[in-house]
């Protein structure tokens, strides 16, 4: 939502003399926004489910983390190239809280990718350590012994 408000609110600015840091925050917001939606849509209809050979938590991970970056970047951009607008500084404002916001989501990402790979690792080794002893047993069934006799 507030990349919404940010990329509403750079959409209104008419003029701008050096546009350069306007149109990197106008494609920040804007990617962000498009890409978060279409995961949020995924993630909301169960569609990652379809589609088991990505790891959804990595690719979260990475969009939150190239998010912060880049609106980060982006919002001192323009704080630094801005004319003192009312639309300008609102953006600015709303960039920095999507960055808070994907910071956070990003932590969070982090701790979840964590969490699933040390469950992954402890039930491969789990899934070995079953593996090796079940081998080695010696297995005593009766139509086995028969044959050895």
């Amino acid at each position: 939502v507030l990349a919404l408000i940010a990329f509403i609110c750079i959409e209104t600015i008419m003029e701008c003399s050096p546009c350069e840091g306007l149109y990197f925050f106008e494609f920040v917001s804007c990617s962000a926004l498009v890409v978060t939606g279409v995961l949020l849509l995924m993630f909301s209809l169960n569609l990652h489910t379809r589609i088991p050979q990505i790891n959804w938590n990595l690719t979260d991970l990475v969009n939150t983390g190239l998010s912060t970056f880049f609106f980060f970047i982006a919002s001192v951009v323009l704080a630094a190239l801005n004319h003192k607008t009312g639309a300008e500084i609102a953006a600015v404002i709303f960039g920095f809280l999507a960055m808070a916001v994907y910071a956070v989501n990003t932590y969070l990402a982090i701790t979840k990718w964590r969490m699933n790979s040390r469950q992954q690792s402890s039930r491969q080794t789990s899934d070995y350590i079953r593996a090796r002893t079940e081998s080695r047993e010696v297995d005593h069934r009766p139509e086995i012994q028969r044959l050895d006799a």
